[in-house]
C-alpha cells in the first residue's frame, strides 16, 4: 500500500507579462515561499520535481537542468516532467509518487514558465507539435484548433457564445481579489462579445493571457506532516490520461481523456458522486469554453449542461459549487506549467482557510485541481482532502 501523502506548504509569484526576473529567479521565489509556508528549510527536502513547458519559451536548452538550482534541486535527486499545459498538476502527482513510494519523506514540486522571451509570440513554441505532413501546411495554430473545438462544442449542444462568455466574466471578476493576478477585471458579456475576433468564434476576452510566473508546493509523508500540523491536507486521489495526438479523429465536443483521468483519481479517492462529494474545483480554463468542457469531463455536469450551471450562479464563489474561485487562468494568468500548479496551490489555500478574499463562502473539505495539455489530449487531476 502507498504511504499517505500530505501537502504542507504552497507559494506562487506574481503572474505577469515580461517579468524582469529570470526563470531561475522565478522558480527560486516560488520555492522560497512554499518552504516558508511549510515552515521547513531546504535541507529537510529529500527530492525535487520541476515542471516546465517547451524549452523554447525560456530560450534555454535542457531547461530542466537549467532550473535545478533555482528550484532547490542541488545535491539531491531531481527530475523534470513535461506534458504541456497539464504539467502544473502532473508535477505534484510526480512528487506524490516519490513520497507515497517511500523514496522520499519530503518532496518539493516546482513549476515555472517564462513565456515572454519568445518572439514574435509564445504560440510559435508549439509549432513543432503539429504533424509536418498533414497539419503544418494548413498554417494551423493553437488558436485555430481551439476555435474548431469551441465551435464543435457549441454545435453539438446548441450552446451560444453569450453563454460561454459568462465564464470569462466570472473568472476575471474573481481575480480582482487575487494578489498575484494579471488580468482581474469587471467586464460584461457584451464586452466579451465586442472584443477583437481572433479565430471565430474565439475572441480576445475568451482567451487567457500569456504570462511569466512560478508556483510550488511541498509534499510530505503523513508522519512528517503531523509534526507540523494536527490537521493536514491529504492527497486523496491522482489521475492522468493521454489520447491520440491526432485531433482529427476525435469528437472535439467532449474531453474523453479527461473523464478517464478523473475516474482514475475518483477511484483512488473513493469518490462515487463527484458532484456531491467534491466541494469546489480549480478547473483548467485557458479559454472560457474549456471551463465548461472540463466541468463535463470531470462529471460535474452532463454533456452540454455546464453552461446552465454557470448561468444559474451555481459556480460563483458564493454559489453551491464554486468553480475557479481564484479567477483561474482567464483572470490570474497562464504561464503554462505554473498555471496548473497555481490551481493546486489554490486548492490548498482554500482547504487551510488561507485564501483571504477569495475564500469560498461555504465550509470545504475536498477540492480538485485539473490541468490540460499537449495537443488537446492530455489531462491530469489531483484531489486534496482535509479530514
Amino acid at each position: 500500500m502507498p504511504r499517505k501523502v500530505c501537502v504542507i506548504g504552497a507559494g506562487m509569484t506574481l503572474f505577469r507579462r515580461r517579468m524582469l526576473e529570470t526563470p531561475k529567479e522565478l522558480a527560486f521565489e516560488a520555492t522560497r515561499m512554499a518552504l516558508e509556508s511549510a515552515g521547513i528549510e531546504r535541507k529537510e527536502v529529500d527530492t525535487v520535481v520541476a515542471g516546465s513547458a517547451p524549452d523554447a519559451f525560456d530560450g534555454v536548452h535542457m531547461k530542466g537542468e537549467y532550473l535545478l538550482d533555482g528550484s532547490g534541486g542541488y545535491a539531491r535527486p531531481y527530475s523534470r516532467v513535461f506534458v504541456g499545459g497539464a504539467t502544473g498538476v502532473y508535477t505534484p502527482i510526480a512528487a506524490w509518487w516519490h513520497v507515497a513510494s517511500g523514496l522520499s519523506d519530503v518532496c518539493l514540486a516546482v513549476a515555472e514558465e517564462k513565456m515572454s522571451p519568445l518572439q514574435p509570440h509564445p504560440q510559435y513554441a508549439f509549432w513543432s507539435i503539429f504533424d509536418h505532413t498533414i497539419e503544418r501546411p494548413l498554417g494551423v495554430t493553437l488558436l485555430w484548433i481551439f476555435a474548431l473545438e469551441m465551435r464543435r462544442y457549441m454545435h453539438a449542444y446548441n450552446i451560444k457564445e453569450e453563454e460561454i462568455a459568462l465564464v470569462s466574466v466570472k473568472n476575471k471578476a474573481n481575480a480582482l481579489d487575487h494578489p498575484c493576478a494579471q488580468l482581474g477585471a469587471k467586464i460584461t458579456v457584451e464586452d466579451v462579445m465586442k472584443s477583437e475576433k481572433m479565430v471565430w468564434p474565439v475572441k480576445r476576452l475568451d482567451v487567457s493571457p500569456t504570462s511569466d510566473g512560478a508556483a510550488a508546493v511541498v509534499l510530505a509523508s503523513e508522519e512528517f506532516a503531523k509534526r507540523l500540523t494536527k490537521d493536514p491536507v491529504y492527497v486523496a486521489g491522482c489521475g492522468w490520461n493521454i489520447d491520440s495526438t491526432y485531433w482529427t479523429n476525435r469528437d472535439l465536443s467532449y474531453p474523453q481523456y479527461l473523464e478517464n483521468a478523473a475516474r482514475m483519481a475518483y477511484k483512488q479517492a473513493g469518490i462515487k458522486n463527484p458532484r456531491k462529494e467534491i466541494d469546489f474545483a480549480e478547473v483548467y480554463d485557458p479559454f472560457d469554453y474549456k471551463e465548461l468542457h472540463h466541468m463535463e469531463g470531470l462529471q460535474f455536469a452532463k454533456k452540454g449542461e455546464a453552461p446552465k450551471m454557470t448561468a444559474s450562479g451555481m459556480t460563483q464563489r458564493n454559489g453551491e459549487f464554486p468553480i475557479n474561485p481564484s479567477g483561474g487562468l482567464l483572470g490570474v494568468g497562464n504561464p503554462i506549467a505554473a498555471a496548473g500548479m497555481m490551481k493546486v496551490c489554490e486548492v490548498y489555500f482554500q482547504l487551510t482557510n488561507q485564501a483571504g478574499k477569495r475564500q469560498v463562502k461555504k465550509e470545504v473539505h475536498t477540492g480538485l485541481a485539473q490541468a490540460w495539455g499537449d495537443l488537446m489530449q492530455y489531462s491530469s487531476v489531483l484531489i486534496l482532502r482535509r479530514n
